[in-house]
């Protein structure tokens, strides 16, 4: 018989949740490190779990704690959490054509992470359509609930574990940082997009130096974009 034969929904859900196990290893430290983020700046666990719940995006999840916690206006809080994730518009698009039509993808493109787009456009192309949709429900309702939990387990027990081994209270909060860091290193092979990191870093570092801690993310993103599209170099010639 054919693999499409052997197809049921269950049986794809389950493929996409073990296919999507090995991104708990960024998953976990992170969603710990926001629960005690969190916690340190006066959410309490329920709080902590809606945030991940509903914003699911590590980054802004951050971002928002550390603002509200600052007492920075709503307004400006909404307004850089949705920029941040502006890159999502992108992600939508590149998936379309390899998943069918549902009237259930407006609710499930909430699940659509920066690992979870990454694990789909690899593995995607390589299934049966008919299992598309039962794969991606399973690896992105997978790792969603797993930030959740991971989220309210770094909120409830952070302080414990930080207070036992001191130490692993200044690790945690870079787990963010750190994730991110493997993702743009080798990025720094090129140039061109080295410069424009560059130019990031320095930007939102200055800009914090100056009291511009608010908006030195994404002006320094936009800087960052700037010298990306603007600053060109020129290939080597060969030697005749």
């Amino acid at each position: 018989m054919s693999e499409l034969t052997h197809h049921s929904p269950g049986r794809s859900a389950l493929q996409g949740v073990r296919e999507a196990i090995p991104l708990l290893g960024g998953y976990i430290p992170v969603a710990l490190s926001f629960g005690l983020v969190a916690s340190q700046a006066g959410f309490s666990t329920l709080e902590a779990a809606a945030i991940s719940l509903l914003i699911y995006a590590g980054a802004s999840q951050f971002l928002f704690v550390g603002m509200i916690a600052t007492g920075a206006p709503l307004w400006l809080v909404v307004a850089l959490t949705l920029l941040i994730n502006v890159r999502h518009v992108v992600y939508g698009p590149n998936l379309a054509h390899l998943l069918p039509r549902s009237r259930h993808w407006p609710w499930l493109m909430h699940g659509l992470t920066d690992q979870v787009f990454a694990l789909a456009l690899t593995r995607l192309p390589q299934l049966p359509e008919a299992k598309r949709f039962c794969w991606f429900v399973g690896a992105s309702l997978f790792v969603w609930a797993a930030w959740v939990v991971f989220t309210m387990v770094g909120a409830t027990a952070g302080e414990a574990f930080t207070a036992r081994w001191p130490l692993l209270g200044e690790i945690m909060p870079f787990a963010l940082p750190a994730l991110f860091l493997t993702m743009v290193a080798p990025r720094f092979t090129d140039k061109r997009w080295a410069a424009a990191m560059g130019m990031t870093i320095a930007a939102a570092l200055g800009l914090t130096l100056v009291g511009g801690s608010n908006v030195a993310i994404p002006l320094g993103a936009a800087c960052g974009a700037l010298c990306f599209y603007t600053v060109k170099f020129q290939k080597g010639r060969r030697p005749q």
